[in-house]
């Protein structure tokens, strides 16, 4: 008897990446078998994203595009667009369930029943009243060398900008037991690094009592052969000093943080929601650089936020130069329809904002190069994960601890290994080197049919892949 076939197509954020992978391990029990997004399937699942209004545009193009490949297979809509959006969805031409960010253990009983009455329904509740943390493990992901490990799901700031708490709901911690069990399961699979992640990853342990990020720190700092541990995002504003001492005694924890700053002048940050000031940001980055030498520190940047002049834009411009930053993700503020930003009257018009874009991309791409040129001539532990053509010719690329990605000459049989390289070139894309030695040899194999890792399609969302929503 031949098996039902399932297609996925995710949008968004690392979050939509990792409720995805989940989704399918689900599938996979129920005996379907996954074919790429674009073959005829008898079940198309598209994640959304709805960050900004282009993730909108694209979750509408990409069901469409599901309902023209199989007219008659059952077209299921689940994520954040169409959480705040289900009627919007439903009305679109050949879908048939809309599913939001809740109640997902119920989607197989739910297929089947719109395929015997084949009549479309959405199943979409507000998310604010929600309490409980909806527990899917992932044993095994389509990138074998780093697992994300999902911790906690939705937010509490409310930033004037943002959609999310409204299509996450608020802060939900996932119970410490399930998370070091499941990050067990992973080692155990083989991977040498997790990354932690959440739609508000900071803000871990708020719904708990008494038990926060630097305790969860501190006892995955205990699980045997986990290599690295790796904190997707976190606000300044949830810098403790508890946190501080967990990421300065801990071995595993990597030499990267993204904290994201948004604005580097205060009085922006107000209108934003954001929950410190340029000075009280500053003291915290100094506090995790002695915490962690070398520290590698990424940030989001928001410009043209609605009211930022002339003057405010280059504050931004001196704050970010000032602190050093390893990275900077630009965006340009993009109005979304529900958010107090939407209606401020005073916004920067588009030609200004493009403008300011391009001279905060420039500004990091110089800060990029100058945190990368201090390790030429040193060493940097390197897990390989791709194969790529660079300049250079065909290397294997990989990110160091630091979050550098490395590019080296090697053979394929070095993809999964931590490898010591030594690092002889700086560069933006990445950096290169030679490999030096093998410092752990290739864990055990992830899973025997590779090709079932590549065939989700992916359409991640810039802004929202940076803020880690």
């Amino acid at each position: 008897m031949k098996r039902p076939t399932v297609a996925f197509h995710t949008l968004g954020c690392k979050v939509n990446f990792y409720d995805t992978e989940s989704l399918w391990h689900m599938f996979e029990r129920a005996g379907y078998e996954q074919v790429d997004f674009h073959d005829e399937a008898d079940v198309y699942l598209i994640n959304t994203c709805t960050v900004t209004h282009e993730g909108d545009r694209k979750s509408r193009q990409m069901i469409r595009r599901a309902v023209r490949k199989n007219p008659d297979a059952t077209v299921v809509v689940t994520g954040c667009y169409a959480q705040m959006a289900p009627g919007e969805v439903l009305g679109i031409s050949g879908v048939d369930l809309v599913v939001g960010n809740q109640h997902r253990d119920q989607l197989l009983p739910w297929i089947e029943q719109v395929q015997r009455e084949r009549t479309p329904f959405h199943t979409v509740s507000s998310m604010l009243p929600q309490k409980s943390f909806e527990d899917f493990d992932v044993p095994l992901f389509v990138n074998r060398t780093r697992a994300s490990l999902k911790i906690e799901d939705g937010c509490n700031h409310f930033c004037t900008f943002c959609i999310i708490p409204h299509a996450r709901g608020l802060v939900r911690s996932r119970k410490p037991e399930s998370v070091l069990r499941q990050a067990r399961r992973l080692v155990d699979a083989g991977y040498l690094e997790i990354v932690l992640t959440g739609i508000h990853t900071g803000g871990y342990g708020e719904d708990l009592d008494g038990y926060t990020l630097a305790h969860l720190v501190d006892d995955l700092a205990r699980v045997e052969g986990l290599r690295r541990i790796r904190i997707s995002s976190i606000e300044a504003s949830e810098i403790t000093d508890e946190f501080i001492d967990a990421i300065g005694r801990s071995d595993q924890v990597c030499r990267h943080l993204h904290i994201p700053l948004q604005a580097g002048d205060s009085a922006v940050l107000k209108r934003m929601n954001r929950h410190y000031t340029i000075e009280e940001y500053a003291n915290k980055l100094e506090k995790v650089r002695r915490a962690l030498p070398e520290l590698a520190i990424t940030s989001d940047m928001i410009v043209g936020f609605p009211g930022e002049t002339d003057a405010a834009f280059e504050q931004s411009m001196t704050f970010v130069t000032e602190q050093g930053f390893a990275e900077l993700h630009v965006f340009p503020y993009s109005r979304r329809k529900g958010t107090p930003a939407a209606t401020f009257v005073d916004q920067v018009p588009d030609e200004v904002k493009a403008e300011r874009v391009a001279r905060m991309m420039e500004v990091s791409d110089k800060l990029r190069l100058s945190y990368a040129r201090q390790f030429v001539g040193r060493s940097l532990e390197v897990i390989p994960e791709e194969r790529v053509e660079t300049p250079q010719g065909s290397m294997l690329v990989g990110h160091a601890d630091n979050y550098m990605r490395v590019a080296f000459s090697g053979a394929d049989h070095q993809i999964g290994t931590l490898v010591e390289v030594g690092v002889s070139e700086a560069g933006l894309e990445h950096s290169y080197g030679q490999a030096l030695r093998t410092l752990i040899e290739r864990p055990v194999a992830l899973r025997a049919d590779e090709e079932d890792l590549t065939r989700a399609g992916s359409d991640a969302d810039p802004f929202a892949k940076a803020q880690g929503y």
